[in-house]
């Protein structure tokens, strides 16, 4: 059997999949898996050993996006698929996985969009207090009763293949930065692919002096992705001008941007993880290390790492405004106050709990 599995666009969203990846990789052992995905997110994927193949669609715009779809859907009609399941539901997703012309289409019933697959599972519009990887788990059932259970956050773990290039890489970076396997580092995204996901970079600043200036033997990396590398090299210049000139302002390390790849490979190495509910954050969730997830619009319950409950997680938001979640596409109130009221005091605090809930894990010893 050929099968087909379809998420494209955010990165956060293609992790989301990846228990499912592996469920069908348990349940049908023999079949060819393909899975379908944009440039942006395809590392998420590209070393997924539950996979056969991975197609990359190009993402183009105006006459030559066109073009390149009608070439993408004769390619993957000529594949002879036998079941598409499209976990995005979007336009250009749902009218691939029609063009495929496989016999059972499975996807989420979209006002417009449901006709295109021979079964669409229903997916209530309105925000629900459920974590995405249930709502990417629904199609599941529809492919095997063998499916028809929830996922289980310890056994069905998101998950990115690491990249034995990267390894070396962040290796040499790590050493030309002077970071050494006796420092403690804590990884800090300075990022946030929608604007409505941004803690200010002022909050930002706080948090690398708070957590740098302790006097222990840490480094603080601060991360980002390409649209923000200059907020990434701001909060790492006003940080290090804040702690002085010496060991305290060594402690912060302008790392920039790191491929997703990188990025993996490198929480490996690192103590914490501190970021917005993006996309690094879910690369996060596939290690083991401790994270602190920063939450404005959207709700832990829906996004907040999906990992076994012994690993340690920390989600800090601003409880009890009746404006959240929202669409993200209008600040209701028109300050960003479930952002600007998340004090850096609050994301230190949490962090250094994480920290020490770590060290004292480590010193239990391995779970049996």
């Amino acid at each position: 059997m050929k099968i087909l599995l379809i998420r494209l666009r955010l990165i956060g969203d293609v992790v989301f999949t990846t228990p499912a990846v592996r469920a069908i990789r348990q349940t049908f052992p023999d079949a060819h898996l393909t899975y379908l995905i944009e440039p942006h997110a395809a590392p998420i994927v590209q070393h997924n050993p539950h996979l056969d193949a991975v197609i990359v669609a190009p993402r183009t715009r105006g006459l030559r996006r066109v073009a390149d779809d009608l070439a993408l859907a004769a390619s993957l009609r000529r594949s002879r698929f036998d079941v598409v399941m499209d976990f995005h539901g979007g336009p250009r997703a749902s009218w691939l996985a029609w063009a495929t012309g496989a016999p059972v289409r499975l996807g989420y019933r979209v006002a417009g969009r449901g006709w295109m697959y021979t079964r669409a599972i229903d997916r209530p519009r309105s925000l629900r207090p459920r974590h995405s990887v249930e709502n990417q788990w629904d199609l599941l059932p529809a492919l095997s009763p063998a499916l028809a259970r929830p996922p289980d956050p310890a056994a069905d773990r998101v998950e990115m293949g690491e990249d034995p290039d990267a390894r070396a890489r962040v290796h040499r970076r790590l050493q030309e930065a002077g970071v050494t396997p006796m420092h403690e580092v804590i990884v800090i995204h300075v990022s946030a692919g929608n604007p409505f996901r941004r803690w200010p970079i002022e909050a930002f600043v706080d948090l690398a002096v708070q957590l740098g200036g302790t006097g222990r033997d840490r480094r603080i990396i601060l991360t980002s992705g390409p649209s923000d590398a200059e907020a990434a090299r701001r909060v790492g210049d006003e940080a290090r001008t804040r702690l002085g000139v010496g060991v305290k302002a060594d402690a912060i390390v302008m790392g920039e941007e790191f491929s997703l790849t990188e990025l993996r490979t490198l929480l490996t190495r690192a103590a914490l993880f501190i970021g917005g509910d993006s996309g690094p954050l879910h690369v996060a969730a596939t290690t083991d290390i401790p994270i602190v997830g920063l939450y404005g619009p959207t709700l832990p319950v829906r996004s907040a790492p999906w990992r076994p409950p012994w690993l340690v997680t920390e989600s800090v938001d601003v409880a009890d405004l009746p404006c959240r979640p929202c669409d993200q596409r209008r600040c209701a109130p028109g300050d960003f106050r479930c952002l600007t009221r998340l004090s850096s005091d609050l994301v230190t605090q949490a962090a250094e709990r994480a920290l020490a809930r770590a060290r004292v894990a480590i010193e239990a010893g391995p779970m049996i």
